[in-house]
C-alpha cells in the first residue's frame, strides 16, 4: 500500500480540462514548485533578490542620466576600438556579448547530457562554458583598463557627465562579480561531475542522490540568469 502511494505521489501532476485546466495555469507556481527540491527553490528565492538589486541599479542609472544637465558620453566614442588605423565602435561589446550568449547555449547543452548521465559530455561543456565565463571577465578587465587609462573615473570622466564612471563601474563591476563567482563554481561542480561524484554519491559540497545532476541544472539557472541581466546592460549602457 505505501509502495503504491508512493508511486502515485511521485507522478506529475494533470492539467485537468476545460475551465478547471485554466484556472489551473493560473495557479500554475503552486503545481510547478509543488515538489522542488531544497537547492532549486534556494536558487529561484536568490535569483529574485538578485533581480531587485540590479532593478535598482539601473534604476538609479536611468535617473542620474536623465536628470544630469551635462551631456553624458557617446557609446560609439567611449567603446570605440581603434584596429588597423580604424576606430570601431562597440566592437569589443560585441564580441563580449556574443561570447556570454554561446556560454548560456553550452550551459543549456550541458543540463540536458547531464540529466542523461552522460557524465564526460557533461563536464567538458561545463569547462567550455567557465572558458567563455572566464573570457568575458577578461576582456571586460582589458574594457575597464582602457577607459581608466583614458581618464574615466568613478568621479569624472572626459567626454562629459561625471556619473558615467561611477554607474558604469558599479554596474558592470557587480555583474562581472557574479560572472566571476559562476566560473569558480562552474569548475567546481564540473570536476564532481567528471569524478563521477553524483553517480557514486561521493560526500561533500553540491552532491545530492544518487544518478541526481540536479546541481549542474541549479548552475545553468544562475548562468542563464547572468546572461539575462547582461542583456539589460548591454541595451542600457551600449545602445541608450
Amino acid at each position: 500500500m505505501s509502495h503504491i502511494a508512493e508511486t502515485h505521489a511521485a507522478e506529475p501532476l494533470a492539467r485537468p480540462p476545460g475551465l478547471a485546466g485554466v484556472a489551473a495555469d493560473l495557479s500554475s507556481d503552486q503545481r510547478a514548485f509543488k515538489n522542488v527540491s531544497w537547492g532549486k527553490a534556494m536558487m529561484w528565492i536568490f535569483l529574485l533578490s538578485d533581480t531587485f538589486i540590479f532593478g535598482c541599479f539601473l534604476l538609479a542609472y536611468m535617473t542620474a542620466r536623465m536628470s544630469t544637465v551635462v551631456p553624458w558620453p557617446n557609446p560609439s566614442e567611449v567603446f570605440a576600438l581603434t584596429i588597423g588605423g580604424e576606430e570601431i565602435p562597440l566592437i569589443l561589446i560585441a564580441i563580449m556579448t556574443f561570447v556570454l550568449i554561446s556560454s548560456s547555449g553550452t550551459m543549456a547543452m550541458a543540463v540536458n547530457f547531464g540529466y542523461r548521465r552522460q557524465r564526460g559530455v557533461t563536464a567538458v561543456l561545463m569547462l567550455l562554458t567557465a572558458l567563455l565565463g572566464a573570457t568575458f571577465v577578461g576582456m571586460q578587465a582589458f574594457e575597464w583598463s582602457k577607459l581608466i587609462s583614458e581618464g574615466v573615473r568613478p568621479w569624472e570622466n572626459p567626454w562629459g557627465a561625471a556619473q558615467f564612471g561611477s554607474t558604469f563601474f558599479m554596474i558592470t563591476g557587480f555583474h562581472g562579480t557574479h560572472v566571476t563567482f559562476g566560473v569558480i563554481f562552474l569548475l567546481i561542480v564540473a570536476r564532481k561531475v567528471w569524478r563521477g561524484d553524483y553517480d557514486t554519491e561521493r560526500r561533500g559540497f553540491f552532491t545530492s542522490r544518487k544518478g541526481n545532476y540536479e546541481a549542474v541544472e541549479i548552475m545553468g539557472l544562475y548562468w542563464h540568469f547572468v546572461d539575462l541581466v547582461w542583456v539589460f546592460i548591454f541595451a542600457f549602457f551600449y545602445l541608450w
